[in-house]
């Protein structure tokens, strides 16, 4: 038997010693738990969370599977209609969920003058424009629910800039209203099924195909005129607006200019930068007020994506209202995988370039080093793949044509010159600014003098233009079979590997000197200037410098033929 005897100084060593141990745990417990020790995607979690809490909202918790006749019947407001979908134990056709708004729209189903704040963070399950395979997405988002005032509304817009201003980075949010394009739309008697190929092209900047669609809708010229007119409708929230009101012509312009003006106070407290874009749409069938995105320095791509959607509401529950945003965390991986070249400080802004190698490359940098933009070191006489000229804030890549819309659609880099016929099979996501016009020539259908379709069967295509010849047959609803074919294109009817090709067609010489003829030319292509969507946010103004400069040299060159 031991016996232990408490004496004072025992006692006192033993609280010492526990005062020690109880700091030691607390150190260790802050090293452990610091936020700054956490990946981006992580700490925003936290900060988003305390965000949305502090706002009122309520967590919405929810499984990962939902029937899929939900996505069936509501096919139109998913932003792709690709779903991964498998059989339950119990029979039922289940699918991973692709979306989260559309799962709460179905099962919150607010009391008439109710409204229902959540919050959420959830994992979603989409096609990757990227590796083309499904990918799991996290995002954290906030959606208001059933009766939907101005103050919901200014309430959630703000909370979308306090989200990103949470974020720790520079930031960027981008306003429109969807009212103002359907208002337009009404006052102009566009027809309802040239609308959504009309908003396209307003998503895209595109200008010069954008009045030749009004053209094709059956638009006056006057018309068209005034639908690319929202084209200059872009930059300060406050000018911007001036311009909008200016240019109302009914009263659901009206109306949409007097909702962004009430939302005006409220923005101008955010802190970050706000922008009035009305060439900014959402989908049709899903937005029907308010839209917005918002943007991070460095990032490529929107990180944050919201709006009013009362009309999707309204499938599961009659005459309320509905606003909320989404922020993709994944995104913010990103921020710590800034490329070497882009660390480099030249004390200016940099446009960096991707200029395509080759004859249409050499014409672009002519005309740009033209025009200011050269650099002091000749990149034909070099194997470098990056030059630049600090002083003139330019940065050009060499890269592959076909690799252009690549490199500026994922923000390696900001702009680009790149064909039509690469851009157009890319399907890629950027701002196509400008028709340079250099480089003229058409997508066409050729096939052996003398033939003739044959109905009975599926056509068979070679082309190394797979998805421009899909929609352009698709648009016909003719059956093929495609030939992927990667050159010498107008070989596989000789051979009789195939009975028509698809193909680029300049002079049509190659065609005739292999008893070729065209049957029909359905796309013109030229090389355009496009921007990266993300890249334009931040440095519109030296990309609207260097368009104005390229527009008007372009301009005195055609005037001088």
């Amino acid at each position: 038997m031991f016996l232990c005897i408490e004496t004072p100084e025992l006692c006192r060593c033993r609280e010492r010693n526990k005062g020690k141990e109880t700091r030691e745990r607390k150190r260790g417990s802050e090293t452990e738990f610091s936020l700054e020790h956490l990946q981006p995607k992580e700490r925003a979690s936290f900060a988003l969370r305390s965000l949305y809490e502090t706002a009122g909202c309520r967590k919405y918790h929810m499984g990962r599977f939902e029937e899929y006749s939900l996505y069936q019947e509501n096919r139109s407001f998913l932003s792709s209609e690709q779903v991964i979908t498998f059989t339950d134990l119990d029979g039922r056709l289940l699918a991973l969920k692709p979306d989260v708004t559309l799962s709460i729209a179905k099962t919150a189903q607010p009391a008439p003058g109710e409204t229902l704040r959540y919050y959420y963070h959830e994992n979603v399950y989409r096609p990757s424009a990227e590796s083309h395979t499904f990918k799991e997405i996290s995002q954290m988002g906030l959606e208001m629910l059933g009766a939907v005032g101005k103050a919901e509304v200014q309430q959630a817009v703000c909370l979308a800039a306090q989200s990103l201003a949470a974020l720790g980075a520079e930031w960027v949010l981008e306003v429109s209203h969807m009212g103002y394009l359907f208002g337009l739309f009404d006052a102009l008697n566009v027809p309802e099924a040239a609308r959504a190929q009309l908003l396209e092209k307003l998503r895209q900047k595109n200008a010069h195909e954008l009045r030749a669609a009004a053209l094709s809708a059956g638009l006056s010229e006057t018309a068209a005129d005034a639908l690319c007119g929202v084209l200059e409708l872009s930059g300060g929230y406050a000018t911007t607006l001036s311009k909008a009101a200016a240019l109302c012509r009914n009263p659901a312009m009206t109306a949409a200019v007097a909702e962004l003006t009430a939302l005006a106070p409220t923005l101008g407290q955010a802190g970050g930068s706000i922008r009035l874009d009305l060439t900014l749409a959402g989908e049709m069938e899903y937005y029907n007020g308010l839209v917005f995105q918002g943007y991070l320095k460095a990032l490529p791509r929107p990180l944050l994506k919201g709006g009013r959607y009362d009309l999707l509401l309204q499938k599961f529950t009659p005459g309320a209202g509905a606003i909320g945003f989404a922020v993709y965390l994944d995104e913010l991986d990103r921020l710590n995988a800034m490329p070497p070249v882009q660390h480099q400080d030249t004390g200016k802004v940099m446009l960096n370039v991707a200029l395509p190698k080759g004859r249409l490359g050499d014409k672009v940098y002519n005309l740009l080093a033209g025009i200011g933009y050269g650099c002091p070191e000749d990149y034909n006489a070099t194997r470098k793949l990056v030059v630049e000229n600090p002083a003139a804030g330019i940065r050009y890549f060499l890269v592959k044509p076909s690799d252009v819309a690549i490199y500026v659609e994922h923000g390696a880099a900001d702009v680009g010159i790149v064909g039509k016929d690469i851009l157009t099979e890319a399907a890629a996501d950027v701002y196509e600014l400008l028709d340079t016009g250099l480089g003229r020539c058409r997508m066409c259908v050729a096939a052996p003098a003398g033939y003739r379709d044959d109905p009975s069967r599926p056509v068979r295509v070679a082309t190394k233009f797979v998805n421009i010849a899909k929609r352009y047959y698709a648009s016909m609803g003719r059956d093929i079979d495609i030939i992927k074919l990667n050159g010498s294109i107008e070989l596989a009817p000789i051979l009789g590997l195939s009975d028509v090709i698809v193909d680029i067609v300049e002079t049509g010489t190659t065609l005739r000197e292999n008893g070729l003829q065209v049957v029909t030319e359905f796309m013109p292509i030229s090389a355009r200037f496009i921007a990266n969507k993300a890249s334009y946010q931040f440095k519109h103004w030296q990309m609207d410098t260097m368009l104005e400069k390229l527009r008007d040299t372009l301009h005195k060159q055609e005037e001088e033929k």
